[in-house]
């Protein structure tokens, strides 16, 4: 399959990202296709881990990155890594701040039932750059009514 590492074509673009290999052996976020909406992030390891069940381990990814201000760098399961070997983020999604400068770690937890081992160069997640909107927040008594009101957890029947 083909990697992509630079702008896509059809596929709206923002400015570059800028990267900073923190060890000679990182790697930089690839796309899996032209459509592909997450780059996959790689692991940078120096021997390979092995994730107990139920346990999670830091995989560093020897990259330090400028998210742009206005915007929020997520980490998300790889769809294949989550159902074929249960492992996913810890933290489900994890942020990546347009202020932090410091190395990307994927805190993988092994959801199975069975010892994982991630080696070097391995895809362990996927990094989707998105805006985020920040509002101020007020301070009040009451709130527009809806019709669902304050019906939540399956009350609206689906």
């Amino acid at each position: 399959m083909e990697r992509l590492a630079g702008r896509r074509k059809g596929v709206k673009k923002m400015n570059g990202i800028r990267v900073k290999k923190l060890r000679e052996n990182a790697m930089i976020p690839t796309y899996g296709s032209r459509e592909a909406a997450g780059a996959d992030l790689y692991a940078c390891l120096d021997e390979a881990v092995t994730i107990l069940p139920g346990q999670t381990a830091f995989i560093p990814t020897g990259l330090a990155m400028e998210v742009p201000r206005g915007c929020a760098g997520l980490v998300y399961a790889r769809s294949g890594l989550a159902c074929k070997r249960g492992l996913a983020p810890a933290n489900k999604v994890g942020v990546i701040d347009s202020d932090y400068r410091g190395e990307v770690m994927v805190a993988l937890h092994n959801h199975g039932e069975q010892e994982q081992t991630i080696s070097n160069g391995e895809r362990v997640a996927q990094l989707l750059i998105t805006p985020v909107l920040t509002p101020a927040y007020e301070v009040v008594e009451d709130l527009s009514d809806t019709g669902r009101g304050s019906g939540g957890f399956g009350s609206t029947g689906r």
